[in-house]
């Protein structure tokens, strides 16, 4: 006997889930407060619910929970730096470290982003700029070549922003691997989106390194095993 299933949306809704690639932390005012030669990028990706992600897993799932409060499955029409400022409010009031604005930024905005952080547009809080791409063409080509490898949640006790050596060329490095990741994924140049998440990662051992390597997480030895970022095109292209 033939069965039916529910599509999956009906289980996990139908927002998008938001996945950050070069460039991450430059939202946050403490970093770009220092950067010389604002702005500073990262990359988000908003991407269609097909899968189930773990909470605490960084496809900012907690943020996606607070907008399916206020919107339930759709995001609102309307100006959509508008909806990041109402989300980012929701989501961070009374927190003493409120999250960046990526994590909304990057369920609100379709296709691929780049947003500029300047600490002296808004406090840096807000993308001082949002470049989009939204063509099939480019999404395709991402998605063939991004592969997830899932590990585990983040457990309690773990602060990424525990030690940090905020030096100001190491800030300028981060937000420029965010630019760097834009344009490789623009010309889907798979050796430069490469060589821009290295770099990102870099970065954050620089300045955040208890974001790579932390007492409460192992995943530092499985990138330490894998070596750097490995994005490699398929023997048939």
């Amino acid at each position: 006997m033939n069965q039916s299933y529910p599509p999956i949306t009906e289980i996990i809704g139908k927002l998008p889930y938001r996945m950050a690639l070069a460039g991450g932390w430059i939202d946050q005012t403490f970093i770009s407060k220092v950067n010389p030669a604002p702005p500073g990028s990262m990359v988000v990706v908003s991407i269609e619910p097909t899968c189930h992600f773990m909470d605490r897993c960084g496809m900012g799932t907690s943020t996606r929970k607070v907008a399916a409060s206020l919107w339930g499955n759709y995001i609102p029409p309307g100006d959509p730096s508008q909806h990041v400022r109402e989300l980012y409010g929701v989501e961070n009031e009374g927190k003493t470290e409120p999250s960046g604005s990526q994590d909304m930024a990057g369920l609100v905005y379709p296709g691929i982003s780049r947003l500029d952080y300047d600490f002296s547009y808004e406090g840096g809080y807000f993308p001082v700029h949002v470049e989009n791409c939204c063509d099939a063409r480019v999404a395709h080509w991402l998605s063939e070549i991004v592969y997830m490898l899932p590990v585990c949640q983040r457990p309690d006790g773990y602060n990424p922003s525990g030690i940090k050596y905020l030096d100001s060329e190491w800030v300028h490095r981060l937000g420029s691997s965010g630019k760097a990741c834009y344009q490789a994924i623009l010309a889907r140049d798979i050796h430069a989106l490469g060589a821009s998440m290295n770099e990102c990662m870099a970065c954050w051992e620089a300045l955040l390194p208890d974001t790579v390597r932390h007492p409460t997480i192992w995943e530092v030895q499985l990138i330490g095993n894998c070596g750097k970022v490995l994005l490699e095109p398929c023997e048939d292209e």
